[in-house]
């Protein structure tokens, strides 16, 4: 192994890494160019052939490209295209039997020379497997065998010696990121689609709805209009949400008696004091469909510490608390 002492100072290696973003600017700023020019036509054949089949994306390739297809497969998966990646020396030992009619092959490869892609090549022209290649190599053995060819332009790599992959793994994300958008927009793949692969962490938390977090029948604070105050002071304490509801003769919401409309009238004798009087009209509420990121903002934006949840007849449902969300991670 080699192993050398570091040369630069400080300035040196700030400099270095400004060096390593512009070249990766130019890099996508010629990819730009491209997609204005041949490479349009080609990106709208591989969407067009990607949304044509039955089966999945097989992406595969070799070394930094491999490690690129792997996040490309991980994208167009998690965005409403099945995708998966083989990798093409598995493929070469026994792998090739994920591959099936119905599939599309996406190969990544530089120079479109790399030889353990060749037993994956050669299987897709046996059996009439689409194949999409992501290369530079215009006149490659990759390019030429590729239904698709969405020829990337060649800029120069970061690495001083022109041999690490730097700009040119910039580009290859970048066109992979791009099919996965297009294919999503294609769709009409919405935030409800996406919560389905992402249940967990916070992306999953900000996709919930309240339908998902609020807390229905007896524990929804209500009471009903007309009650004097002291029915409603109970009910607030017995829930503990900071509010509670009240409906009129019909079941509808008219208002919220909360913990500050409390504060503010502690002036009065609230035990004889109806709540019509003291409450807050035209609240607040949030739909069961409602996105919990939306309920929090709601929240945000009015200083408030929960939200009475309606159907469409205005009808209370739910309720839920900031708590909630916070406990499963909106912020």
């Amino acid at each position: 192994m080699i192993k050398r002492a570091l040369q630069l100072v400080e300035h040196d290696v700030v400099d270095s890494a400004l060096r390593t973003v512009s070249f990766g600017k130019q890099g996508l700023n010629a990819l730009e160019i491209a997609l204005q020019n041949g490479l349009g036509d080609s990106f709208r054949e591989a969407v067009e052939l990607i949304g044509e089949i039955d089966g999945r994306v097989v992406v595969t390739g070799v070394g930094k490209s491999g490690h690129i297809g792997r996040k490309i497969a991980a994208s167009l998966a998690s965005t409403g295209t099945p995708s998966f990646f083989v990798h093409p020396v598995e493929a070469n030992h026994g792998d090739l039997g994920m591959i099936a009619p119905g599939d599309v092959v996406l190969a990544l490869s530089w120079g479109g020379e790399t030889a353990e892609l060749q037993g994956i090549v050669s299987f897709t022209r046996r059996f009439s497997i689409p194949l999409i290649a992501l290369t530079s190599g215009a006149i490659s053995t990759l390019a030429r065998e590729a239904d698709v060819v969405l020829l990337l332009p060649r800029e120069q790599e970061a690495c001083p010696h022109g041999l690490a992959p730097t700009t040119s793994t910039l580009m290859q994300l970048a066109m992979g990121d791009a099919l996965a958008v297009a294919l999503l927009e294609a769709r009409g793949f919405s935030a409800v689609d996406f919560r389905i692969y992402h249940p967990g962490g916070k992306l999953g938390a900000m996709l919930s709805h309240v339908s998902d977090l609020m807390h229905t029948g007896e524990r929804v604070p209500l009471v009903q209009k007309g009650v004097l105050m002291s029915e409603a002071i109970h009910e607030l304490s017995r829930k503990r949400f900071g509010c509670v509801g009240v409906v009129d003769e019909d079941g509808c919401l008219c208002g919220v008696v909360s913990d500050g409309d409390l504060a503010r009238h502690l002036d009065r004798n609230l035990g004889e004091t109806i709540v019509d009087e003291v409450m807050t009209r035209n609240p607040k509420t949030v739909g069961k469909e409602t996105l919990a990121t939306a309920a929090m903002a709601l929240l945000n934006k009015h200083s408030i510490g929960a939200l009475i949840v309606v159907d469409e007849g205005r009808k209370p449902v739910g309720i839920v608390h900031f708590h909630d969300l916070l406990r499963v991670g909106v912020a």
